[in-house]
């Protein structure tokens, strides 16, 4: 099994007790974003060499992002692949990052450049946890299920608009119902194209909002900005340019800056981040094919589609646009 230090303070005992196995089971890694590396990765490949790990083992996940995506990511490479098992703790790893099979590791050049396609034999979802989720981690989470209601699902956003202070008190019916609707979109976005091989294809819809976020990340060095609050942001970039290219209505570009505010989450991206470092950080993002950036582009609430023909002077508008403000007037901004 697989945590890090703040969900093995609330639940490492309990579910190693749940198994029957012992703490030797169990490698405990710090928490944060930085433990997405290539250290970490092999400390759990030493780890799991020293125990000699068979290859008809199960390496358990149990934490959020970070942790699925290190545990997969060294599963899918141990001996060329054992069974994995998803323990999401946080609402980012229950709604996102825990389903769809990628994973992987972080580079000093950018976000989740290395990795591999493994998916999980099992997703437990326990939204008890949550309880002992810090505000800020919830927020974060919370920005993964805009994002999915921005690309596919209308009907969610409403509900979002409806119930955002409901779904930020932890109200069982509503934070149920957000994981399911944003699990069961998903799944069937990578049912269709799990690789992300299809050119313009279904999967690399739900990359909205992280092409821009990615590079807020990568500048920060993964140190001080919560991935969902540097989603949060782009997902604001991304209804800005989708209204500069005539894709989007203002009225419905405002509603999306609107609810990622509400939700407590940074609307502008770091201070001393220019548009020539998102363009910078931008061209390594793994959506640029043959030298041209692609990324995705709203046409309404509910409706995205993948994009290379976009006017590159409107995105630089839009870089402007956000780094022309001070993050300091973003009261979520991140210290």
């Amino acid at each position: 099994m697989l945590t890090d230090s703040n969900v093995a303070n609330h639940y490492l005992i309990p579910c190693l007790s749940a198994l029957q196995i012992g703490t030797e089971n169990a490698l405990v890694l710090p928490a944060g974003e930085a433990t997405k590396s290539w250290q970490s990765a092999e400390r759990v490949l030493d780890w799991l060499l020293a125990a000699n790990l068979p290859r008809d083992a199960v390496l358990i996940a149990l934490g959020g992002g970070v942790i699925g995506d290190l545990a997969g990511f060294c599963a899918a490479i141990y001996q060329r692949g054992i069974d994995f098992v998803q323990v999401p703790t946080t609402l980012l790893a229950q709604v996102d990052s825990s389903v769809g099979g990628k994973t992987g590791i972080n580079h000093a050049r950018g976000k989740n450049l290395i990795g591999a396609f493994h998916q999980p034999v099992a997703v437990v979802a326990d939204t008890d946890t949550l309880k002992t989720l810090p505000a800020r981690e919830l927020k974060a989470g919370l920005a993964e299920v805009i994002k999915s209601a921005m690309l596919g699902d209308a009907a969610l956003f409403r509900r979002l608009e409806r119930d955002l202070d409901l779904l930020l008190g932890l109200d069982p019916d509503r934070i149920v119902d957000a994981i399911e609707r944003c699990c069961r979109l998903k799944a069937r976005i990578v049912g269709i194209d799990e690789r992300e091989r299809l050119s313009g294809g279904p999967r690399a819809l739900l990359n909205l909002g992280h092409t821009f976020g990615h590079a807020i990340e990568t500048f920060t060095r993964y140190e001080s900005w919560l991935h969902g609050e540097a989603v949060a942001v782009g997902l604001c970039m991304a209804a800005d340019l989708s209204m500069r290219t005539g894709a989007m209505t203002e009225k419905d570009a405002g509603r999306c800056t609107a609810l990622v505010q509400r939700t407590g989450l940074p609307t502008r991206p770091p201070p001393g981040m220019t548009a020539d470092d998102f363009l910078r950080l931008m061209s390594r993002d793994k959506k640029v094919v043959g030298g041209q950036l692609r990324l995705v582009l709203l046409h309404g609430i509910g409706e995205a589609q993948l994009s290379a023909d976009f006017d590159p002077g409107l995105l630089q508008q839009t870089l402007e646009h956000f780094c022309a403000v001070p993050a300091a007037v973003d009261a979520a901004a991140p210290a």
